[in-house]
């Protein structure tokens, strides 16, 4: 089970994440979120982390010069488009990229799926209108496509006391967390983290078995 954990803000709180156990963090380039970094913010905390760690930039119907200056100021190993991104625009940067799919009712949720087809994988999060994640909500994780739509990543109200019982209902391929291990909008709880992504990755051992 792959870990995420989003809307790190600074250094410290992405080395905690990393030595925790977590195969990715998230930066939000998106000005309307309360994790909002910059390109020169991103690339001070990406220097510090470790060689393999997996590096995702977010975005919300970013302009084409939006996104290109963030590629080139920061080391980012795919983008993770959550507005209304056309496939053709996500697909234009020719870097690995994730789709967020608002979850309503399947057919507008197979909609976005279809539409964006050379997506690596598909982030599944709580519809909130004007919202664009990190809401702390969750969504009845039975609505979870299944996988024959590819790699799933499930997201939306996640915590270290509901992650466990979130996996074993959606079975997932990955789990992102950013409002579920915080103590305030942008600063993690490095205790309550720790928590997260040692519960999600023993509930992901035993789905293995």
């Amino acid at each position: 089970m792959q870990v995420k954990i989003c809307g790190i803000t600074n250094g410290e709180d992405a080395y905690a994440a990393v030595d925790a156990g977590a195969d990715a963090i998230g930066l939000i380039f998106f000005a309307g979120s309360k994790r909002f970094v910059d390109e020169q913010r991103a690339a001070e905390i990406v220097a510090q982390l470790p060689p393999y760690t997996s590096i995702n930039a977010l975005f919300v119907n970013p302009t084409q010069a939006e996104v290109q200056r963030v590629l080139a100021a920061v080391d980012v190993s795919q983008i993770q488009f959550h507005g209304e991104e056309s496939s053709e625009f996500c697909e234009s940067f020719r870097r690995p990229y994730v789709k967020s799919v608002p979850v309503l009712d399947e057919s507008r949720m197979q909609s976005v799926i279809a539409d964006h087809t050379k997506a690596k994988a598909y982030l599944f999060d709580t519809y909130v209108p004007g919202e664009h994640g990190g809401t702390g909500i969750a969504f009845d994780w039975t609505k979870m496509p299944q996988k024959n739509i590819g790699h799933r990543i499930l997201a939306g109200g996640l915590d270290a006391e509901n992650v466990a019982k979130a996996i074993r209902i959606a079975r997932p391929d990955a789990v992102d967390v950013s409002s579920g291990v915080e103590s305030r909008p942008g600063i993690k709880n490095h205790e309550t983290l720790e928590r997260f992504i040692a519960a999600a990755k023993r509930a992901g051992r035993e789905l293995a078995l």
